[in-house]
C-alpha cells in the first residue's frame, strides 16, 4: 500500500490529522444519525479498483437510514510551508455528504 493510502487510511480511522466537515445535509441529521456516518467513515474497507483508480484510499460510500452517503478526502498542500525533514506540510480535510448533495 502506498503512503498517501497509509495516511488516509490513519486519518480516516482516528480523524487526527486533518479536518473532518459535513455538507449541510449531513449536519441537519440527527446526532445519532451522524454518530453512526462517521463510524461508517472510520470502518470502511470496501476498497476495489472500481472505487479506488489510484489506491490512495480517498473516497467510499455508504447507505444508512436509507440514504446513499459520499465521504472523500482532499489533500491540500502548503507549497511555503516545510516539515522537519524538508517537505511540503499537507493538510487533509475529510468531507461526509449525501449522494444527493453531490
Amino acid at each position: 500500500m502506498n503512503k498517501i493510502a497509509l495516511l488516509n487510511d490513519a486519518f480516516r480511522n482516528t480523524f487526527r490529522g486533518g479536518k473532518v466537515m459535513m455538507t449541510i445535509g449531513v449536519a441537519e441529521l440527527a446526532d445519532c444519525v451522524k454518530a453512526e456516518a462517521l463510524r461508517q467513515v472510520a470502518d470502511f474497507s470496501e476498497f476495489t479498483p472500481e472505487n479506488d483508480p489510484h489506491g490512495e484510499h480517498d473516497f467510499g460510500s455508504f447507505d444508512l437510514v436509507g440514504r446513499k452517503f459520499f465521504w472523500k478526502i482532499d489533500l491540500y498542500e502548503e507549497p511555503d510551508v516545510k516539515d522537519a525533514n524538508g517537505d511540503p506540510v499537507v493538510n487533509r480535510v475529510l468531507t461526509i455528504m449525501l449522494a444527493s448533495e453531490y
